[in-house]
């Protein structure tokens, strides 16, 4: 049985050294690089399973890896920053990454992130073809593809996982809370602004979805709805 894979993608030696400490222990198969173009290569070479990925690195910053890995992947990614801003946090999850974490962190609370993002992506994975279709719109979460009006639409993972799951339940309110719980899981660490982000720019991405009949309403006061006239 081959090994999970991981790479680490962080400029300070100390920092790779105690992640690679403590994922070694867990029996991964860990992979170093210190600068963002070396992330980039490695990836391509043999693609891990799981990226943890320094915002702050020299040739390419963290923001340029995740897109770029973005393009042709949906590898879960954790995100490693210094600067606990909202903007940071945001930024990431806005270009496709799974979860964040801020330095300095407690490696336990690392690993056990890592862990929990690998079960969401695997249980993804592992679920039976999942399409559903709407007039102009076509999701499939296990392919993950979208295509709206005849034209493929690229979208990060927890994009089209919310979007799907939305679609999956018309009519049905829930809460930015109950979204949280059932697309990133309950032991996601961000907040509920999060929800926010993604719907804005699945809104942004499905302009003129009204007309088709189905949109993505707010209802005020309690969350959002995927209404289907």
């Amino acid at each position: 049985m081959n090994k999970t894979r991981i790479l680490i993608v962080d400029d300070d030696p100390n920092i790779l050294r105690l992640i690679r400490l403590y994922l070694d222990k867990e029996g991964y198969d860990v992979a170093e690089a210190a600068r963002g173009d070396e992330a980039v290569r490695l990836f391509k070479s043999a693609p891990p399973n799981l990226m943890l990925l320094d915002v702050m690195l020299p040739g390419m910053d963290g923001w340029q890896v995740c897109r770029e890995v973005r393009k042709v992947s949906n590898i879960p990614i954790i995100m490693l920053t210094a600067k606990d801003e909202t903007f940071d946090k945001v930024l990431g999850l806005e270009l496709g990454a799974d979860d964040y974490i801020v330095k300095p962190f407690d490696p336990k609370e690392l690993v056990a992130r890592i862990k929990a993002v690998l079960r969401r992506y695997q249980t993804v994975q592992d679920a039976p073809e999942k399409e559903l279709a709407f007039p102009g719109l076509t999701l499939n979460l296990t392919q993950f593809v979208v295509s709206f009006m005849g034209r493929p639409v690229e979208m990060p993972p927890k994009e089209l996982e919310l979007l799907y799951f939305l679609a999956g339940h018309p009519g049905v309110v829930y809460t930015r809370e109950q979204l949280l719980e059932q697309v990133w899981g309950y032991d996601f660490f961000g907040d509920s602004r999060t929800v926010d982000v993604h719907v804005k720019r699945l809104r942004n991405k499905l302009v003129g979805s009204e007309e088709l009949g189905w949109s993505i309403k707010t209802v005020w006061g309690i969350g959002y709805k995927f209404e289907v006239k």
